[in-house]
């Protein structure tokens, strides 16, 4: 089951000063469903909005060219001033991957947003890092230079004609800037001195863009052609300098993590926290400006229990918690990773994972058709997944299993994630029937209505389908885990087999939920490959588990 797909936007006006204009630029891009808008940013003095939303790939690119048709009939550029560079109404529009989503993703995103802007709205639109379409053009500040200004003439150069739209100069709109990019994370690490410059200190050895040579005499070396002579710093991905931080007394090392993919965020905690000590300071802790994605947080969470010799399959909360307290992220202010981490505030509310056992069991005995056996399948699924992730855990560290700790490590980690997805199919699958029941409400009282309510129906039926397709699968492969988790502890090994009945039964059930939502769907070759498809999960389901049971009950002797 794949992870949910997130893709963060953060689209830049040209007006920071007339409210009416902020204001329907933000009502364009909420109206998008799928979509959560989590912060609106003006400037007076740059006369500029910073909006920041995320949602699915496609409501992204819909709150995106939405906004951009908003901005052009309320923007006029001809009359716009301000402080920050920029050449165009809608200036520029990164898409930038937070889950689910690769860098290609997120180019393709970018492509096909410029391509609808150009279209709809009749205005020039370039491409810009990932998703540049040469290398000259990877740089916006390259791309922008001359600004809005010097656009008209800019235009009529071959070298400059856009990637998508009219090569002429559009006086009340300018051109526009598209494109994707790595997530930017603001760190701050705290140091236990008002020292700036001892900070700035660890931060020149810090960052990738190092500090300047410098010869016995102290003087700044230059190469042959008059430039300074650099030497880098120890992090790649990382802009930082030193400053102090009146409110809370003390100097801090201010960090720009450009790319945590390739450098990880604990790796930066510890590297900062290492030149500190050459300087006979301490770190006290750090803090994590504006929004940050869950992956570098669940990463060093991981690092942090491996460091301690234990399995870094353990649960979601319990390794942000341990990241945040081996980070010290409380140290200024509430870390709360509700508020804090991009993943918690874009998810759909889950009402029925976030009910109390007792709750749920009786929601499902109501008269009420949903949650139903798709929920319960799904939640079958990750009971069993968890199961195999607590033998390894229990595996982990316990004298005569050494030669099998890291595989049951590894094993862990895929099971927590295969747990949450399953958790949260429980509330898909009950959302999947609703939207078939709402379908059925829509009037059908004309031809049109008739032809609009079918395709809605036959929509819904196929999310109807596919949603415990993906469960039935998931639940295949919590049973792959079961039997991993069959070379674990064997005091656990029952527990091994409740994991491989309970996946079954997830996959089976998941598989009878198909095959019922296929007689309403009219779409032959669909349903064929459909059955298909389940008649080859229900066999491997079965066969995996009687192999499950039977490593399992060999164990006992």
């Amino acid at each position: 089951m794949s992870e949910r797909k997130i893709v963060e936007c953060v689209p830049n006006f040209s007006e920071g000063r007339d409210r009416s204009i902020i204001d329907a630029i933000s009502k364009s891009i909420a109206s998008v469903q799928g979509v959560s808008l989590l912060d609106v940013d003006p400037g007076a003095d740059t006369n500029r909005t910073v909006y920041t939303f995320v949602g699915d790939p496609d409501s992204v690119i819909e709150a995106a060219v939405r906004s951009a048709a908003t901005a052009r009939s309320l923007i006029d550029m001809s009359k716009h001033s301000g402080a920050h560079p920029r050449m165009g109404a809608l200036d520029v529009c990164p898409f930038v991957p937070v889950s689910g989503v690769t860098m290609a993703d997120c180019v393709a995103l970018a492509k096909r947003a410029a391509e609808r802007m150009a279209a709809e709205l009749s205005v020039p639109v370039y491409l810009y890092e990932y998703a540049a379409s040469r290398p000259e053009r990877r740089s916006l500040a390259d791309i922008r230079s001359g600004e809005y200004e010097a656009l008209a003439e800019k235009l009529a150069k071959p070298e400059w004609l856009p990637d998508y739209g009219p090569a002429s100069f559009v006086p009340g709109w300018g051109a526009t800037v598209v494109g994707a990019r790595d997530f930017l994370i603001a760190y701050n690490v705290n140091l236990n001195t008002r020292d700036r410059k001892l900070a700035n200190e660890v931060a020149l050895n810090v960052r990738e863009g190092g500090r300047a040579a410098r010869d016995a005499s102290g003087a700044i070396v230059k190469g042959a052609d008059g430039e300074k002579v650099m030497l880098p710093g120890r992090l790649k991905n990382v802009r930082a300098i030193g400053w102090y931080i009146d409110s809370y007394r003390k100097a801090q090392v201010s960090i720009n993590l450009t790319n945590y993919k390739e450098t990880s965020l604990h790796v930066v905690y510890e590297t900062v926290k290492e030149e500190a000590e050459k300087l006979g300071l301490s770190v006290c802790g750090s803090e994590l400006v504006g929004l940050v994605p869950l992956e570098p947080l669940v990463e060093a969470g991981r690092y942090y229990l491996g460091r301690m010799g234990k399995s870094a399959g353990a649960p979601e909360p319990e390794l942000l918690e341990l990241a945040a307290a081996t980070m010290g992220l409380d140290s200024v202010a509430p870390f709360d990773p509700a508020k804090k981490v991009i993943d918690y505030v874009a998810r759909p509310a889950s009402p029925l994972v976030g009910m109390r056992v007792d709750a749920f069991v009786d929601e499902v005995s109501s008269e009420s058709p949903a949650p139903g056996g798709g929920s319960v399948a799904a939640l079958a699924g990750s009971m069993a997944a968890a199961l195999s992730a607590m033998v390894a855990n229990l595996t982990v560290g316990k004298k005569g299993y050494e030669g099998v700790w890291a595989p049951m490590s590894d094993m862990a980690v895929r099971a927590q994630s295969v747990k949450s997805a399953l958790a949260r199919a429980v509330d898909e699958d009950t959302n999947a029937f609703n939207a078939v029941m709402d379908a059925m409400k829509l009037p059908k009282a004309t031809p049109a209505e008739k032809a609009e309510r079918d395709a809605a129906l036959q929509a819904g039926y196929k999310s109807a389908v596919e949603v415990p397709l993906a469960t039935a699968l998931a639940c295949v492969e919590a049973l792959g885990l079961a039997m991993e988790a069959v070379a674990g502890n064997r005091n656990s090994a029952s527990d091994a087999g409740v994991a491989a009945l309970m996946a079954r039964a997830g996959a089976q059930g998941a598989a009878l939920n198909v095959l019922i939502n296929l007689g309403s769907i009219s779409d032959a070759k669909y349903v064929a490959d459909m059955k298909s498809s389940v008649a080859s999960i229900r066999a491997e389901a079965d066969e995996l588990c009687a192999r499950a049971l039977a490593a399992v009950e060999a164990t006992f002797g």
